[in-house]
């Protein structure tokens, strides 16, 4: 099986020529009505269908949460698989959000569904939470570098239930948290530009100054636009690493549908703000 050129590369590329925003495809109920849509297969394939066909050939990222397409069952699911590849197809690059995890075989299956370069649901990159210990990754690890995949692994959300386990400090003095930073900065050791294997940081989370966030790697930060973080904070959170940021946008941009120019508009205009947040820091 013959891989792509490594994510970290195809990602460092991307950001630097459409803009580093990841905007997710998130369509829950609530924001399928906001669109007139009904909450069925019909409503989430119009949906998806329309932030791919906007956004897609100009944004660096799309970033579907599955369980908005798995709550459908298998015919979501073939919504899913429609939607990597169209926007796959139009440029954009894509991260699964699925936050899986697990050992062993269950794992290597989980990473398969995502990972294997000829599966119906290959992403260029998956969510995966590591509290089942790092080494429950691997493989996942394995898969993404033999496939040319990135992974980004669960580091420090920005839910306030995250701290019990992300902030919990071992016999070593670090918390889990730097802990897994740690895993990450030895994954890509040495590559360049850019590592593929990332961690999730909230750009709602403050000053991070006591984490060593250089991982060599891209860090995909939730929270901008509705969660209350802006642009501007980006350099303030993420200091010297905030080059390697992929900030995603869900509904500050997915609110302005169902109208394709409008999400577009609203893409872009995120898209640049980001570019002047984090040049100008």
């Amino acid at each position: 099986m013959s891989g792509l050129e490594p994510f970290g590369a195809r990602l460092r590329r991307a950001m630097d020529e459409r803009g580093p925003l990841c905007v997710g495809i998130d369509p829950h109920a609530s924001l399928l009505a906001e669109w007139g849509l009904n909450d069925d297969v019909a409503g989430l394939e119009r949906f998806s269908r329309t932030v791919v066909e906007a956004v897609a050939d100009r944004v660096a990222v799309l970033k579907p949460q599955s369980a908005f397409f798995e709550r459908f069952g298998s015919r979501g699911v073939a919504v899913l698989e429609k939607s990597v590849a169209e926007a796959r197809a139009a440029g954009a690059l894509v991260v699964m959000d699925a936050k899986r995890g697990d050992i062993g075989s269950t794992m290597a299956a989980y990473a398969e569904s995502f990972l294997r370069k000829d599966a119906p649901l290959f992403s260029d990159a998956l969510t995966v939470s590591p509290y089942l210990g790092y080494g429950s990754l691997s493989p996942a690890v394995a898969l993404a570098r033999e496939s040319g995949a990135g992974l980004f692994v669960l580091a420090l959300t920005s839910n306030p239930e995250g701290g019990e386990v992300q902030h919990a400090v071992r016999s070593d003095g670090r918390n889990v948290a730097a802990t897994m930073l740690g895993h990450l900065a030895a994954e890509n050791t040495g590559e360049e530009p850019l590592g593929s294997f990332g961690a999730v940081v909230g750009a709602t989370l403050g000053d991070l100054s006591t984490y060593d966030l250089d991982i060599n790697g891209p860090l995909l930060a939730p929270g901008i636009g509705a969660q209350g973080a802006e642009p501007a904070d980006l350099p303030g959170v993420f200091g010297a690493a905030v080059r390697n940021v992929v900030p995603n946008v869900s509904r500050g941009v997915l609110r302005h549908g169902p109208d394709a120019v409008a999400l577009r508009d609203a893409a872009e205009r995120f898209a640049e703000e980001i570019r002047q947040a984090v040049t100008s820091s």
